[in-house]
């Protein structure tokens, strides 16, 4: 028979642990019959106290100080429970343990426990999650590669698992995929046990090779790549790829934020609980500089998945509409009720890098407050979805469709309006001029759970003449040709595109089309393709020197629209151009090598901002 009990926690005892986030150390309680009740120690084991720490996020347990608790212990009457546990080790949850054996009862009907005390878990926290020390600092260590990873979850401890394997990333097919070999990659990236093992590409398809397929762990390794496995994975396509929920420790920070006057609880005004003249209290976020990142970030803190929108927040009006937009303003400004008594802004300067637990790790300016425009009743809020959509351009489509065309000025006309080509072009002969133009053709497919939508509404489109449709998005990729040190050789451009369905996997119907002034987006399992053949799909290289290069595209750069992944929006290929042809080879998206194989392939981060160096 296996437990059953209405909850299960770890009660910090020593001073020490009880003011320690997260609890690592102290008595394993059960609630029975709606009071908590201690477990007696004479049949504890390790195996149970490694079952509890996964249960409580934390990967490994320890040894205590039995003394100190023996003492603590003698001073009190204890209540305890009527059986103890029986675990293998390898379980995610107690309610997969066995039951024990059944305590003797006093002759008041209480459990007894002669000779021993109640029973003690210490648990070893992850790295990201280790409490820190009272010195300040840390142990430097050295950030090895890890050999797993998660990719596209909404929160902290899930996502899609990958594998390095051979210096480039793959998936694992969900054939047999269950709690116990889950629990191995959460365990291994310093999780606890697995609270789901997904299957059926739930959190998005991953793009490369499918590495493992039938895993089959007993629980105890250290990796996934010490299970058994079978490396051949026909009949396995991205459609059935793994991915985990993992125990992660309760840190609280969910209780540092909140969100205020949203018409629903995944909407509304950032507020934070911050500390000002030794008093706790609630306040704005400045919305100066707040984008999609830092909300991603909000959104992650509260649980409540992926950031779909950054906003300004504004004061509700009489006769006004719930959203307006403001010409001057670079957000919309949404009118909101916020709570009146956190109307002050205690954070300012925001500035995350998008992988933070919380928005006080995020750089900002601590208790140096300045927000001249965007405090108060107008800071920063957010609206947050379950799911979001991930872009990923078709490397191998770049590779193989790229080209070099000399077209006359006299066709180009249309583009120059439209600043698709190098500044230069001004000055060359519209009858006898011509420019030579680096064309391939883009096709990029929406990998994530949702629609990708513009961020515009239609009101916001813009009619461009050259490709006779609106663009929803202004700025919706980065054609670059950089050096090999990642200087800018060829101005490139931001070009702008119409979001559209031009083919979809077999299951799926196409919803969006550009003509007839169409909904615009890209849908979950189908791909919009930007043909070599279309204006503007180009770089402008008629001034650069023959030589080695990095050709670069980025999606969505100015993360205008939430992805549940940016790491794979930029796709790069080495380029070799004699003068008069061009060679494009090891096209890949960004995070599909391990760090070691990027380097060689660029001993530079890359460059994501599309300015001109100055040379």
């Amino acid at each position: 028979m296996n437990i059953q009990v209405e909850d299960i926690r770890i009660r910090a005892i020593l001073a020490t642990y009880r003011k320690r986030v997260p609890v690592t150390e102290g008595y394993v309680e059960v609630k029975d019959e709606g009071t908590w009740k201690q477990i007696c120690d004479k049949h504890w084991t390790m195996k149970n106290s490694r079952v509890v720490c996964g249960m409580f996020g934390f990967p490994s347990e320890r040894k205590y100080n039995a003394k100190v608790y023996k003492m603590f212990a003698s001073r009190r009457k204890q209540h305890y429970w009527a059986y103890s546990m029986d675990c293998s080790g390898n379980e995610a949850h107690i309610s997969s343990c066995k039951l024990g054996n059944h305590l003797n009862v006093d002759a008041e009907k209480n459990a007894t426990c002669e000779n021993g005390m109640p029973a003690v878990v210490s648990c070893v926290p992850g790295r990201a999650f280790a409490p820190s020390s009272h010195s300040g600092f840390r142990k430097a260590f050295r950030q090895e590669q890890p050999l797993v990873r998660l990719k596209g979850g909404a929160n902290t401890g899930e996502g899609r698992v990958e594998v390095l394997k051979n210096g480039e990333w793959g998936t694992v097919c969900d054939d047999n995929w269950n709690l116990v070999s889950a629990s191995v990659v959460c365990r291994e990236l310093g999780f606890g046990s697995a609270k789901e093992a997904i299957t059926g590409a739930r959190l998005g398809q991953g793009m490369g090779p499918i590495h493992l397929n039938e895993i089959d762990c007993t629980g105890f390794e250290k990796s996934i790549t010490d299970c058994k496995f079978n490396m051949e994975s026909q009949g396995c396509n991205h459609e059935e790829d793994a991915a985990v929920r993992c125990n992660v420790p309760a840190m609280g920070f969910q209780n540092q934020l909140r969100l205020s006057g949203g018409r629903n609880p995944y909407e509304g005004r950032v507020e934070v609980l911050a500390e000002r003249n030794g008093t706790l209290r609630w306040g704005t976020v400045c919305s100066e500089g707040w984008g999609t990142v830092e909300a991603m970030v909000v959104c992650r803190q509260l649980g409540l998945g992926f950031a779909s929108h950054a906003f300004q927040v504004g004061p509700l009006r009489p006769a006004m509409p719930a959203v307006a937009t403001v010409a001057s303003l670079r957000w919309e400004t949404w009118y909101w009720h916020g709570d009146v008594s956190a109307d002050s802004v205690v954070m300012s300067g925001v500035k995350c890098s998008g992988t933070e637990m919380s928005l006080a790790h995020c750089r900002h300016d601590g208790a140096d407050v300045s927000c001249p425009r965007g405090g108060g009743r107008f800071g920063a809020g957010v609206s947050c979805s379950e799911t979001a959509p991930d872009l990923v351009l078709n490397a191998e489509l770049v590779e193989q469709t790229a080209y070099l065309e000399d077209r006359p000025m006299f066709m180009l006309q249309c583009a120059l309006e439209e600043n698709c080509l190098a500044s230069s072009a001004a000055n060359t002969s519209v009858t006898s001029g011509y420019r030579r133009l680096l064309r391939f053709s883009s096709q990029i497919h929406n990998n994530g759970q949702s629609d990708f939508r513009p961020k515009n509404g239609r009101h916001a489109w813009v009619w461009h003449d050259c490709h006779r449709h609106y663009h929803s998005m202004e700025v919706f990729t980065h054609y670059d040709l950089l050096n090999l040190n990642g200087t800018k050789v060829a101005e490139g451009h931001k070009a702008s595109f119409c979001l559209e369905d031009t083919e979809c996997e077999a299951d799926v119907q196409k919803q969006y089309e550009c003509a007839n002034f169409g909904e615009q987006g890209i849908t979950v399992g189908c791909w919009d393709v930007y043909r070599h053949d279309i204006d503007c799909q180009w770089i402008d290289i008629t001034d650069v020197p023959p030589g080695d290069y990095l050709f670069q595209v980025v999606i969505n750069p100015n993360y205008e629209v939430a992805e549940s992944d940016y790491s794979n929006n930029v796709m790069k290929c080495r380029s070799r151009y004699d003068g008069q042809r061009i060679w494009m080879y090891n096209c890949h998206i960004g995070g599909s090598f391990s760090d070691e194989t990027e380097q060689k392939f660029d001993h530079f981060s890359g460059l994501t901002n599309n300015k001109v160096s100055t040379r």
